[in-house]
């Protein structure tokens, strides 16, 4: 019975397969045009914040009654990695941060159980806590983020048109939800003198008490007549501030209006928490967030479209301006990775069209297109969008997807040559190479399965590099057993037959003098090994030579200008550098705008990005830049302002980074029970540290300890004046924070009515003592009376991690210098710190070593099923475990060239370097595969094995050489990437030396593994 032959049917159906062909174009630019287009690929944020509020406790206080409560409770959970805490006065945060290999799809239960526990112990948590609060959703990413802002126009004025914005843009397809940034609440301030109550006989609480009777909401009943029902409504609340201003107040048998001895202001919450600036005015942020559905392109050009037409109705002279593009961003990144990528297709087309020949490389040039239309429809199918991986991917299977098509084509012109006619010539590749291909390109593909399994954040990150590559790697080898054949039938001509030049196509000088070449290795087979395994050990040396990163920076051009005022300044402080810094920055002409952010970080405008939480002493600049080189510039221009002009403030200037986000790229962690010891080893830590002359602000996550007034209460003396610690609290806060005593409802708006003291007496710190107490008898008395003030210092902020005391030290690495490789420096210096430790405390290295080292190992623990699935696909393939064995030794034969090749390059070694060095084992495996599998046919054809090995070189030479060519030249464009650059070079080092190996290594490694013998010697071949 006839075997069948795939190539044979396709071309005894011509009609069907080009209808086929037409549908998969067709199909490649529908699917070019509905993919979706995004800055990074879908990420799984594996944090949740949960955050309670203990207003009036301090750090430690905080930490003793609410943070380490909840941590008890949340360390119950399955899969959990590590609990990270911090405990400020009156603030509790929690990290919760699950194992790395935790899927994707099970962190929404996760989190469910994160406040299922937390739920059950809320009734212990002391009383005067609020909360616990949940965020978990940090994935989100604006983005377009626009800034309102215009002289002359307070927030309300901002806010008002904001809203009327949002509310048309929730109406533009594909977004998912808008949100306002920066928003200032109203407030109504009732601002009292504690002397003008004292002279008018009255008492702090009992005005605010009846400031709250006045304006609150209850039912007034309700008239049940015959006919029907009458509600009955009261007026008397307030609807302005002058109504609050006119309201008499009956205390005592007298009757006061509010104005007589409270001044009444409308103003917003003061001190503020957060606020947005732009260019150096107070603005509103207007976020949008897409539908995961969405094209971000496409919703950048409708945003743009309905601002336009709502431009008209906003008031004159209020300023719409952009903030933050990713459509843009997408846009320009779309352009770079189209330019390089047409520049990888067109080297590859160049090699196929002046290695094969105009016709034979028409064949190439037109299947390429067609294995990539099939990839764009099939990633349209699994929901692969085109993001920075999938188009990174693209490029990098664009130089191996030709390499079926090249040696199937290449063997059919060559049968043409030797007078095979169309039909026969054409299906004769698939039953010579057809499944040695199909072996080798599994191999490939299995190659890269570490990252498509990697259980860790990085490993999900660039999953899109297994998925993109699988199918391509997949569709080209059906492109070559279907397309290729059958344009081959149409384009290629016919040879006469008995040419002998046809005949004679390997009997040319060069071929001659490449047979003496392989010849001569077979025979020195002990010197070529020696040398080859002493190449490798050098290329083994020099990969531990080459810098280590973990994932590279962004090529976007923001800057992000970090200010930090010491623990405890006041928002206005912060502010003040904020504005100081613009100032400065709005002289630049290398930069474009700036939006500052006070009392906290930037939203979420780039997903990769580390969100800064609220801190009233942190403002965070995001400067746009002219290009990248302008963001240089920019850098050391700020750099130079922060140590000069701005005393006090610590500063940190830093580029965006890819991959999984992360603060500092250097941090050392020291732990223990006792956080005054913990101090101490962090002190000497950090020494180590800053005596690393790469290092760059060098600090700790602790920071300076703030001072604070303790009010030493004499209870003998209060309990005779009948004021007790819960009532002088109250009044102390009625006077400086202020308390609400009730609601202004205006339209849509609630807006709180506080009861303060006025600013001067809120300000002065030194007439604390003098702040009047209301007593029992109804007399006030000075707070001096009966307290003692004493001015101490404590934690500004208290960190745990997995509740053990943490102190983390921290630093940036100086320019041109890489993260691991500092740290590395710094760990042997610790080790005499760590050798003196006592029992129970620990320094751990974190940053970008320790990221780099949980990627890693998430890849590598697939070593082990990479290695079974190889051997299986070349068992399969070959039927010969002593061949298997043989093949699969060669795999590592492309450490030599990318260790070498990273050195000259001055590329380091991340995790996509090594993902490259992982996929060079299968294209090294592949090309062995197929130049042994041509052995075993030329020797069950009648040649002897030594014959077998030197032919079965020569002929499959020019395969070999023109698959690595463009597999080497096609990464040259992409060798430019910041992101896939390190993976490029290791990919073309590695495959210019392995492929070389494999033409002269392999047949003196097959000679000797088999022990072959020369024929003329008399000798067979011992198999």
């Amino acid at each position: 019975m006839k075997a069948f032959n795939l190539s044979e049917w396709v071309l005894n159906h011509r009609s069907f397969t080009g209808f086929m062909l037409a549908l998969v174009v067709l199909g490649g630019l529908f699917a070019y045009f509905k993919l979706g287009q995004q800055e990074d690929p879908p990420f799984t944020f594996r944090i949740m914040v949960v955050k309670t509020l203990y207003p009036g406790a301090t750090a430690l206080e905080v930490e003793q009654q609410l943070t380490d409560r909840l941590e008890k409770k949340i360390q119950e959970l399955p899969d959990l990695d590590y609990l990270r805490s911090y405990s400020k006065p009156g603030e509790s945060v929690i990290f919760i941060t699950p194992r790395e290999d935790t899927p994707p799809k099970e962190i929404p239960e996760l989190w469910y159980q994160v406040r299922k526990k937390v739920d059950d112990i809320r009734m212990t948590l002391p009383p005067g806590s609020i909360g616990p609060f949940f965020n978990d959703e940090f994935g989100d990413t604006y983005s377009l983020i626009y800034a309102f802002s215009g002289e002359g126009f307070n927030y309300a004025d901002l806010k008002l048109a904001a809203d009327s914005v949002r509310q048309q843009l929730l109406r533009v397809k594909d977004v998912e939800k808008v949100d306002l940034i920066g928003v200032q609440d109203e407030k109504i301030f009732v601002e009292f003198s504690d002397k003008k109550l004292a002279e008018l006989g009255l008492e702090s609480a009992a005005v605010a008490g009846a400031l709250q009777a006045q304006n609150g909401m209850a039912p007034a009943g309700t008239v049940f007549s015959a006919q029907r029902n009458l509600p009955i409504r009261l007026t008397g609340s307030f609807d302005s501030e002058d109504s609050v201003a006119n309201m008499a107040v009956r205390i005592a048998n007298r009757t006061f209006k509010v104005k007589d001895f409270a001044k009444v202001t409308r103003g917003y919450v003061d001190p503020a928490e957060f606020k947005m600036r732009f260019n150096g005015k107070p603005a509103l942020g207007l976020g949008v967030t897409m539908s995961k559905q969405g094209n971000v392109i496409d919703l950048g050009k409708s945003l743009e479209d309905a601002l336009a037409g709502m431009a008209s109705e906003l008031p004159l002279g209020m300023d719409v301006e952009q903030v933050a593009n990713q459509a843009h961003v997408v846009k320009n990144q779309m352009a770079e990775f189209g330019q390089t990528f047409f520049e990888a297709l067109a080297t590859v087309l160049v090699v196929s069209f002046l290695s094969l020949g105009w016709r034979t490389g028409s064949v190439v040039a037109l299947t390429v297109p067609l294995v990539l239309a099939a990839t764009l429809l099939v990633m349209l199918l699994c929901g692969i969008d085109l993001q920075r991986i999938s188009l990174g991917a693209l490029i990098l299977a664009l130089g191996l997807l030709v390499d079926d098509a090249m040696i199937a084509v290449e063997m059919m012109a060559r049968k043409l040559e030797e007078g095979w006619d169309r039909m026969r010539a054409a299906t004769y590749a698939y039953t010579a190479t057809a499944f040695p291909m199909l072996t080798g390109t599994l191999i490939t593909i299995v190659g890269f399965l570490p990252v498509g399994l990697a259980q860790s954040s990085a490993g999900e990150y660039t999953v899109s590099i297994f998925q993109v590559v699988g199918i391509s790697l997949i569709l080209s080898w059906i492109g070559a057993v279907v397309f290729t054949p059958y344009l081959g039938f149409l384009i290629l001509k016919v040879h006469a037959n008995g040419d002998p030049a046809a005949h004679d196509l390997f009997d040319t000088p060069f071929y001659n003098r490449l047979r003496r070449w392989v010849d001569a290795c077979v025979v020195h087979r002990k010197k070529v090994i020696v040398a080859t395994l002493a190449l490798f050990g050098l290329g083994v040396v020099a990969l531990t030579h080459v810098p280590e990163q973990f994932f590279p920076l962004s090529n976007r051009p923001e800057v992000i200008v970090d200010l930090w005022l010491p623990e405890g300044s006041a928002f206005e402080q912060t502010e003040a550098a904020a504005k100081r810094m613009e100032a400065m920055l709005a002289k630049d002409e290398d930069v474009e705008h700036v939006a500052s952010y006070v009392g906290s970080g930037t939203p979420r405008f780039f997903m990769l990005i580390v969100q800064q939480l609220a801190n009233t002493n942190l403002a965070e600049l995001v400067v746009m830049t002219k290009d990248n080189v302008a963001r240089e510039r920019v850098m050391q221009r700020v750099r130079q302002a922060l140590s000069t002009d701005f005393p006090n403030v610590r500063g940190r200037v830093m580029r965006l980074n890819v991959g999984p986000p992360m603060d500092y790229p250097v941090v050392f962690r020291v732990l223990g029970e006792n956080p005054n010891i913990v101090r101490g080893i962090a002190d000497r830590v950090a020494e180590v540290v800053r005596a690393n002359p790469d290092t760059v602000d060098v600090n700790d996550d602790w920071h300076e300890r703030m001072p604070s007034f303790r009010l030493v209460l004499d209870q003998d003396k209060a309990r005779a004046l009948g004021v007790s610690t819960a009532s002088l609290s109250q009044a102390l806060q009625a006077h400086f924070a202020g308390i609400p005593v009730g609601q202004l409802r205006e339209q849509d708006k609630l807006i709180d009515i506080v009861w303060r003291a006025s600013p001067e007496l809120r300000t002065a710190a030194d007439e604390l003592p003098d702040v009047a107490v209301r007593t029992a008898n109804g007399k006030s008395v000075s707070l001096s009376q009966f307290v003692k003030f004493e001015t101490v210092f404590e934690d500004g902020v208290r960190w745990r991690r997995n509740r053990f005391p943490a102190i983390s030290v921290r630093a940036d690495v100086a320019d041109g210098k890489l993260a691991p490789d500092v740290a590395a420096e710094i760990v042997p210096k610790l080790k005499p710190i760590q050798d003196s430790l006592p029992a129970g405390y620990f320094i751990e290295t974190g940053g970008s070593k320790e990221d780099a080292v949980t990627a890693q190992k998430s890849i590598l623990i697939w070593i082990p099923l990479v290695l079974i699935v190889t051997l299986i696909l070349l068992m399969m393939q070959l039927q010969n475990l002593s061949r298997t064995f043989m093949v699969f030794s060669t795999a590592p034969l492309g450490v030599i060239g990318a260790a070498f090749a990273l050195l000259l390059f001055r590329a380091p070694f991340g995790f996509m370097a090594l993902l490259g060095i992982l996929a060079l084992a299968g294209m090294i495996m592949r090309n062995s595969v197929i130049l042994v599998d041509q052995i075993d046919q030329d020797e069950k054809s009648g040649l002897d094995t030594w014959s077998a090995i030197i032919e079965s070189t020569v002929r499959r030479f020019r395969p070999i050489m023109l698959t690595a060519a463009a597999a080497i030249l096609a990464m040259i464009p992409l060798s430019r990437n910041d992101f896939f650059g390190p993976q490029a070079i290791a990919i073309m080092g590695g495959l210019t030396v392995a492929t070389v190996l494999t033409v002269f290594f392999l047949p003196a490694l097959y000679a000797a593994w088999f022990r072959v013998e020369s024929a003329n010697e008399g000798h067979k071949a011992l198999t």
